[in-house]
């Protein structure tokens, strides 16, 4: 009988880890890190529930590092097995995977050189070696593409609609004649975006386990591009630089199709952008931004503003009250992007206090991930309820609110895991 064990992303949007059993192979669903709060945070550094070392595979939805980002230390604690995603959550990986050794190893630098961690030395994570040894482990596949582990286990991946190479991770058990699907949702995108397809539809799915990043919120239906208008001519007006913490993967994209657009169609100036990646190998180039007094637009990651670059450029800019933050991103609990959000009147960015004086926007339009409204619409083309419906990947107003929903117009059998809760799948 199958085993269904959550081992993350409960009570958070963060830490996607859910561990399957069947009678021959044990296999993990996502393996993110996790962000925002700092007893969420330490669970990175604690032993994996299970050893890696009895882990048989890795599936992967897709590669944002809150899905994909613990790859490097789980390999590095024993897993030998195969890591199984699409050809461009592959792609993405190799970039983001060494991305994230790196800023884990700048930050452990700066936190050393600064003396702002209560650990001596600071010691990263993992490391870009690390994730270099964990993308050795990978094996990606077509979207549709059967992969039976084995003669009475298929996986599927199926196209999410979230970022590039996103996918539903699909898989059949067989035992007799009876069989059973599971759906992994991961991200749930969003139907009629720029760049990206729509999710596909599924249908036959016994068991769900589906993401509530947005489960008690609607995107503004105002058009993003006109606010991205508004902002980037409000700045310019202020005479100081827009700052954007931006997921690399995604948001940046479409960010950069939309300024080239507004600047196609004269809605905006003609301005310098820069996209600062983690990657570059000193600080020089953040030195060279920061000599940016006005008129340009900086993008950076990460996202929730939980490390990399973005700190030392709103290091430098929150005080300014020339100079604005835009998020277009969701903002977990616990994290800097949240609290500037919220409106405290500082944020503490390596070991100091800063004080918020830039001019504070949030453009929700721009989200990748399916509001109430879109992921309810997606649940009615299923053919049939599932038997159960496994809510995660949101934090417990957002899992609540979807829950009820759920409930309320389909009537399905709802239920909100805990960590380390593990559930029979009769």
């Amino acid at each position: 009988m199958p085993r269904l064990i959550f081992l993350g992303a409960t009570g958070t949007v963060t830490g996607s880890r859910f561990v399957l059993e069947t009678e021959e192979r044990r296999m993990l669903i996502d393996c993110g890190m996790f962000q925002g709060l700092k007893k969420n945070r330490l669970k990175n550094w604690d032993p994996f529930p299970i050893p890696p070392s009895e882990i048989d595979r890795v599936f992967l939805t897709h590669a944002h590092i809150d899905h994909s980002g613990y790859l490097p230390r789980f390999c590095k604690d024993g897993f030998t097995g195969k890591i199984h995603c699409t050809y461009a959550t592959h792609d993405l990986c190799e970039i983001m995977l060494r991305d994230s050794g790196h800023i884990q190893e700048e930050d452990a630098y700066w936190a050393n050189k600064k003396g702002y961690s209560k650990h001596r030395p600071a010691r990263p994570l993992y490391t870009v070696e690390d994730a270099e040894k964990a993308l050795s482990h990978f094996e990606p596949l077509y979207y549709g593409q059967d992969l039976f582990v084995t003669d009475r286990l298929r996986v599927r991946f199926r196209d999410a609609g979230h970022i590039l190479g996103s996918s539903f991770v699909d898989v059949k058990t067989m035992r007799g004649n009876e069989t059973r699907r599971v759906l992994f949702s991961g991200d749930v995108g969003r139907p009629a975006r720029p760049i990206l397809r729509d999710p596909v539809q599924v249908f036959e799915v016994d068991y769900l386990v589906l993401e509530s990043t947005y489960g008690n919120r609607l995107h503004d239906q105002n058009s993003p591009q006109e606010e991205l208008a508004r902002v980037i001519n409000e700045s310019v007006e202020r005479g100081g630089v827009l700052v954007i913490p931006a997921f690399a993967v995604g948001r940046t994209q479409e960010l950069l199709f939309n300024i080239r657009e507004l600047e196609e169609q004269e809605r905006i100036p003609s301005l310098t952008v820069f996209v600062d990646s983690p990657m570059a190998i000193d600080v020089t180039s953040v030195q060279a931004i920061n000599k940016e007094t006005n008129h340009a637009i900086v993008i950076s990651a990460s996202g929730m503003v939980t490390g990399g670059r973005i700190l030392h450029h709103l290091k430098y800019r929150l005080p300014n009250p020339n100079d604005t933050i835009l998020f277009i991103g969701y903002q977990a609990e616990g994290t800097r992007g949240r609290t500037i959000l919220e409106g405290e009147p500082e944020v503490k960015i390596h070991g100091k206090k800063v004080p918020v004086r830039a001019k504070i926007e949030n453009i929700s339009g721009f989200s990748a991930h399916a509001d109430y409204n879109e992921i309810l619409a997606w649940l009615m083309g299923f053919n049939r309820p599932p038997l159960k419906t496994f809510i995660v990947h949101g934090e417990p107003d957002a899992s609540t609110a979807l829950a009820e929903k759920i409930r309320e117009k389909l009537k399905w059998d709802v239920v909100i895991p805990k960590f380390e809760e593990a559930f029979e799948l009769d």
